[in-house]
Formats: structure tokens, C-alpha cells, sequence
């Protein structure tokens, strides 16, 4: 199922200006809809098709001369498709004289692969970046990076944004008690996002330490914290094959744990995923609509929240040029 999260700072937007101008691809049509019903306007009109030898053709059927342009569209599964539509829709804007073009990327993809682990082997992070400049971007709205590090590798502004809020109050509305509760991250990669995780819902912090042995595997190995007799909540950036997700919350029912929660911003949910999150001991695995999924083809256990909300005030307050770091307390948070 779907479900759209009231969030007290996500207040409606009303009467957008007539210069902004929203536009999706065709990755994730369903969440560019709720984005524009929340603005109160709608997906402009573009025809994006397939030529017979695969060729994608693009071309937009209003003038959007001297205006905002958004562009909805996540680098989801087929990942390639996916951006080089985005690449080819960004370079019709560009020709059509658009004021300023921005790509709204909820998941970003390709952006596993931020650094070189051993020899030889590229950085699609930065290479995706270029593109995306290289195409006439002006502005990225991204989701949930998988690495901060990656708003580096851009010579445009980036805005990144965080599902936290939508997470943690859906977290909340289940009325486990905080003494009850801890915040488990799956790998020691994630400890930061963990931790901010952990402060919101006020409960203390535990850490499974994994191996990957081979590529697109891991093994949970141990559990640096005290879960025993408490409702684990695990919380991570995207969920792939969801092998480390699973055996994590195996590990963690062995430890003693009495519940296990997964909250994640990605549900790419590849190969066996579906499979092992319907078998694994998790009461609820909550995602959100950053990639889209059919709920008959979810397990029970799986929950999918919108961001539509979300996405839609972070777009209303890049064109009124006001603060979208504000929406997350950012600046009551900084300490000089």
C-alpha cells in the first residue's frame, strides 16, 4: 500500500506562479502526479517515445521560454533508459530557451559506485554528474543520497533532501515506546544516518558489522550494542537484493531482539528482494514511492510511503528561492 504521511512543515503549497513549469519522464509517472496535484498544477504536455531501433525521441508541446523547468525523473530500474531519457528531455529544455532547468532525481542511480574500492574500476557517482551537467542542468533535486560526498562531484547546486521526516513520523505513529526501541544500522557505512535517526525517535544506537565477500553480498558477522528484548528499527538508504537487510534482521532475532523494523528511502528491490523480505523475521519493511511499485507485487510487510509532499515543497521553495534546508531544522541544528 501507499500512504501519505502528514509532516506539520509540509504545508501546501497554494497558487504557484505561472512560470514554473513541472514535467516528468517516464520512470516514475505515478509520484510526478501526487507531486503536482500537492502544487496545485499540473505535468506538462511532452511526448517521450521509442524509436523501433530503441532511439529515444523527445519533444516538448509548450513553450517554456523564460521559464522554471522541473523535471521528475528516478534513475530507477532500467537505470539506463532512465537517464539517458532524462539526459535527452534535459537537452530539449535547454534548445526550447527554458530559464533554468532543474532535474528532480529521487533516486539517484549509479551512485554505489562514489569512489574506487580497488584498481581499475570507475566512479559512475561523478560520471553521472557530468552528464547531467554536460546536458544543460542547472539545478539537482536529489533524495537521499547514497553518500554526501556525491553534491561534490556537481559544479551546478544541489539540493539534497532526506525522507527522515516522513520515515520517523510513520515510525512514531506506531506508539512503540522509546525505551523499547533501538536504532540498528546495517553496516558501519551508514552509523551517521543511523544516528541522526536514533536522535529523533530518542532511543539509543546499535551497529551490525557485515563483510562482502563477494560482489553484491554481504554477511552479517556481529552486533556492536544491546538488543536484546528490544524492537530493532533498522534504517538504510536503499534496499537492492535485500540480502543484507534480511540476514541483518536474522542476526538481530538471534541476539534477542523482539521486533524488527526496516525503514529505507529505495526500494529497488532486484532479483530475489521480494522473495526474502516476505520470508524474513521483519514486521514491517517501510520504503518510500522514490521508485514505484505495484502494491499487488509487495509482500504484506511492505509498507511504501509517498514523498510526494515532500518533493513538492522542496520544489515550491527552489522557485520562491527560499531555505529547503529549513524543512529539516537544519540551520536550528548548526553550532558555530
Amino acid at each position: 500500500m501507499v500512504l501519505e504521511v502528514s509532516y506539520p512543515q509540509l504545508e501546501k503549497a497554494v497558487n504557484p506562479t505561472h512560470d514554473i513549469k513541472l514535467f516528468a519522464g517516464r520512470s516514475n509517472p505515478k509520484l510526478a502526479q501526487e507531486i503536482a496535484d500537492y502544487l496545485g498544477t499540473t505535468i506538462g504536455p511532452m511526448v517521450v517515445k521509442n524509436f523501433a531501433d530503441g532511439e529515444i525521441y523527445v519533444q516538448v508541446k509548450e513553450s517554456v521560454r523564460g521559464d522554471d523547468v522541473f523535471i521528475i525523473q528516478p534513475l530507477c530500474n532500467p537505470v539506463n533508459e532512465n537517464l539517458m531519457e532524462l539526459l535527452i528531455i534535459i537537452d530539449a529544455f535547454k534548445r526550447a530557451s527554458a530559464k533554468s532547468i532543474t532535474a528532480v532525481i529521487p533516486y539517484y542511480g549509479y551512485a554505489r559506485q562514489d569512489r574506487k574500492t580497488s584498481g581499475r574500476e570507475a566512479i559512475t557517482a561523478k560520471l553521472v554528474a557530468d552528464l547531467l551537467t554536460t546536458a544543460g542542468t542547472d539545478r539537482v533535486l536529489a533524495m537521499d543520497l547514497h553518500t554526501g560526498q556525491i553534491q561534490g562531484f556537481f559544479n551546478i547546486l544541489v539540493d539534497h533532501i532526506f525522507a527522515t521526516p516522513i520515515l520517523v513520523d510513520y515510525i512514531k505513529s506506531l506508539n512503540i515506546p522509546a525505551d523499547d526501541m533501538v536504532a540498528v544500522s546495517p553496516d558501519t557505512g551508514g552509523v551517521q544516518r543511523t544516528r541522526q535517526f536514533a536522535k529523533k525517535i530518542d532511543c539509543p544506537l546499535a551497529i551490525i558489522d557485515k563483510r562482502r565477500d563477494k560482489h553484491n553480498e554481504a554477511i552479517a558477522s556481529h552486533v556492536i550494542g544491546d538488543v536484546e528484548g528490544k524492537v530493532c528499527i533498522m534504517f538504510d538508504d536503499m534496499i537492492d537484493t535485500a540480502g543484507t537487510i534480511c540476514e541483518a534482521a536474522k542476526l538481530l532475532k538471534t541476539k534477542g531482539a523482539k521486533q524488527v523494523y526496516v525503514c529505507a528511502s529505495h526500494a529497488i528491490f532486484s532479483g530475489p528482494a521480494i522473495e526474502r523480505l516476505k520470508n524474513a523475521p521483519i514486521e514491517l519493511c517501510i520504503v518510500t514511492n522514490s521508485i514505484p511499485w505495484d502494491k499487488e507485487k509487495l509482500p504484506d510487510n511492505v509498507i511504501q510511503l509517498s514523498v510526494a509532499p515532500l518533493l513538492g515543497q522542496a520544489i515550491s521553495r527552489i522557485h520562491d528561492e527560499e531555505s529547503v534546508s529549513s524543512l529539516f531544522g537544519f540551520e536550528k541544528e548548526m553550532k558555530v
